[in-house]
């Protein structure tokens, strides 16, 4: 009886974490405090809920691997969001201008 237990135990453990890959993914305290060298550094952010699986508000900043919660009210925290999305927004804009000049190139070269 105890190893049929064991086996239901363990199976429904399983099942949810293929369900729920997040629930133990989420910042359960943010940092209000964050030096320079970090901000300088990140390599990309995340924004976190606080609906459904994860109860706390944050900004889930990547950095050489690792995450770091932040406060998501935090003034350098927006900072850095907002200059990354504009950074992010010019990449983009660069690339669709390099694909309409190789159109036209090669329209002209058809020609």
């Amino acid at each position: 009886l105890v190893p049929l237990i064991y086996v239901l135990f363990l199976t429904l453990l399983l099942l949810f974490l293929a369900l729920f890959p997040g629930a133990f993914d989420c910042c359960m305290k943010i940092s209000d405090e964050i030096p320079k060298g970090i901000l300088r550094r990140v390599e990309r952010f995340e924004i976190q809920q606080a609906d459904g699986l994860c109860h706390l508000e944050a900004v889930i900043l990547h950095i050489k691997g690792k995450k770091f919660c932040v406060n998501p009210w935090n003034r350098k925290v927006k900072k850095i969001m907002k200059k990354m999305k504009h950074k992010i927004h010019r990449s983009k804009s660069h690339v669709r201008k390099q694909r309409r000049i190789r159109i036209i190139k090669l329209s002209k070269r058809n020609n």
